[in-house]
C-alpha cells in the first residue's frame, strides 16, 4: 500500500519529551512539556480491520538526523487475546531513493518509559536522541522502525514486560515501515533493544519466523535485557529504582492479566503505586521526582516477602522470561559491569543458555557502566555487528571464550 497519499501536510505539533528508563542521553537534556494526545492515536473498529503491520495512518515528523525523513505511524497489530489493535511508533527513513532490493530495517525496542498512553516515545520532542545508534544506522542506509508497544500512545494500559505483546508490536512495526516511501521491498531486518526493549528483542527472535514468515531476521541485539523476571522482581524490590519498576509491573499485570494486586500490595501502598504508574520516565528530573513519589514504599509496600514466589505472579514472571533463541539466529549481548537493575550474572547466565543451545553469541562487557548508559556505550558495536549480519558475514561467537578479553576500545568485547 502506498501511504504517501495518506500523510497529512500539516506541520508537526509540539510533542512531549519521553525517554528510556535511565536513558543516558536524557541526562543532558532539559525537561520537555507535555502535549495532549491527538486523534492520530485513536482507531475505530472499521480502521482496525486489516492485516497486522498494515498502516492505518502516517504523518511526517521534523528534526530527524542525517537528512532522514521520519514518520509517526499508527499500524495494525494483534492484542494479548488475539484481537485486532492499533499500535503507534516512529519510522525513520534515510535520504534518497531506496536501492535495488530495498533497504535493511532495524527495529529499535525502547526501554521503560511508563505504562500509560501519554508515556509513548512517539510523543517525545527528543525521540530521535533516545534511539541508541540512530544516526549511525541512518548514515549506513538503514531504516529504523521504533514501536511504542501496545498501550503507549494508543489506549492503555500498556502490557509492561509482556514478551509476546512487545514482540508482535516490534515485528509489525517492520511490516509498517516497508510500506512507507523510500524504504523499498526488502525483507531483511534486525532488532536492537535496551532493558525492557532487550526483552522485546529476544522475544522477537523467538516468534519472528512463525509470526512473520515473509520477513528474514538476520540478528538480535540486546543491551542489559530483562532475561529472568523472577530474579528481576526479587532483586528490584531491594532498591528505590527497583520499587518503581515493581510497582509498574504489578499495576500493569493486575490490569492486563487480572492478577490480584491486593493480595500482594498493602492497602496503604496502593495510592503510591497508582501515582507511580501514571507518571512517565522522561529524564533525570523525572527519576528524581519519582524517587520522592516512591518514598512511602520504603516504609510499606508488599504484604509478601517475595512476589516472585507467589502465584499467579511467579507463573506470569516465568511466562515472560525468554528462553534461548534458535541457533540459526545470531545474538549480540551488551552488559554494563556496574548494572544494579539487570545484574551482570543474570545476562551471563542467559548467554550460557544460548551457548548451550548451540547459538552464536557476541558478548560485550562494558566496564564500570550502569544500566542507563549501556545502550549508548554499546551502540556503535551493536550497529557494526548488525551491519555485518545484513552483509552476510559469519557471525562471531564468544561461547567458550574467557570473559575478560578486552577490545582495543577498552570495552570487554568478544568478537
Amino acid at each position: 500500500m502506498d501511504v504517501s497519499m495518506k500523510i497529512p501536510a500539516r506541520a508537526l505539533q509540539p510533542a512531549r519529551w519521553l525517554g528510556g528508563l535511565l536513558c543516558a542521553i536524557a541526562l543532558a537534556l532539559p525537561a520537555g512539556k507535555a502535549r495532549a494526545q491527538s486523534a492520530f492515536y485513536q482507531a475505530s473498529a472499521h480502521e482496525l480491520a486489516g492485516a497486522p503491520g498494515s498502516v492505518i495512518r502516517a504523518e511526517p515528523m521534523s528534526f530527524a538526523p542525517a537528512g532522514a525523513q521520519a514518520y509517526r505511524v499508527l499500524y495494525r497489530s494483534i492484542g494479548m487475546r488475539g484481537e485486532p489493535i492499533a499500535v503507534s511508533g516512529v519510522v525513520v527513513v534515510p535520504p534518497g531513493p531506496a536501492p535495488a532490493g530495498g533497504r535493511p530495517i532495524v527495529a529499535w525496542a525502547h526501554p521503560t518509559t511508563g505504562v500509560v498512553p501519554h508515556c509513548a516515545p512517539s510523543l517525545a520532542m527528543f525521540v530521535f536522541q533516545q534511539m541508541a545508534g540512530l544516526r549511525r544506522l541512518i548514515e549506513r542506509g538503514v531504516v529504523v522502525a521504533a514501536t511504542d508497544y501496545p498501550g503507549l500512545g494508543t489506549a492503555g494500559p500498556h502490557p509492561y514486560l509482556v514478551g509476546d505483546s512487545e514482540a508482535r508490536a516490534v515485528i509489525d512495526s517492520v511490516r509498517a515501515a516497508r510500506s512507507l516511501p523510500g524504504v523499498g521491498d526488502g525483507n531483511n531486518f534486525a532488532v536492537w533493544g535496551h532493558s525492557q526493549g532487550g526483552q522485546a528483542s529476544l522475544y522477537t527472535g523467538l516468534i519472528a519466523k512463525a509470526y512473520a514468515p515473509e520477513l528474514r531476521l538476520v540478528g538480535v541485539a540486546a543491551a542489559a535485557p530483562a532475561t529472568s523476571l523472577v530474579t528481576l522482581m526479587g532483586d528490584d524490590f531491594k532498591s528505590s529504582g527497583g520499587k518503581n519498576l515493581t510497582a509498574m509491573t504489578l499495576w500493569s499485570w493486575s490490569r492486563v492479566y487480572g492478577a490480584p494486586i491486593d493480595k500482594v500490595v498493602l492497602p496503604q501502598a496502593m495510592p503510591t503505586v497508582d501515582r507511580l504508574s501514571n507518571e512517565c520516565i522522561e529524564s533525570i528530573f523525572d527519576l528524581l521526582e519519582r524517587r520522592q513519589t516512591e518514598k512511602p514504599l520504603e516504609q510499606s509496600f508488599l504484604s509478601v516477602p517475595n512476589i516472585a514466589a507467589v502465584e499467579p505472579w511467579r507463573s506470569l514472571a516465568n511466562r515472560n522470561t525468554p528462553g534461548p533463541l534458535s541457533p540459526a539466529i545470531p545474538l549480540f549481548l551488551a552488559q554494563g559491569t556496574a548494572d544494579n537493575i539487570v545484574r551482570p550474572d543474570v545476562t551471563r547466565a542467559y548467554m550460557q543458555r544460548q551457548c548451550a543451545a548451540g547459538g552464536n553469541v557476541a558478548m560485550m562487557w562494558v566496564p564500570g557502566v550502569g544500566h542507563g548508559f549501556v545502550a549508548r556505550d554499546s551502540a556503535d558495536a551493536a550497529v557494526d555487528w548488525m551491519m555485518d549480519r545484513f552483509a552476510g558475514r559469519p557471525a562471531p561467537d564468544d561461547c567458550g571464550k574467557p570473559v575478560h578479553a578486552l577490545s582495543p576500545a577498552g570495552a570487554e568485547l568478544h568478537r
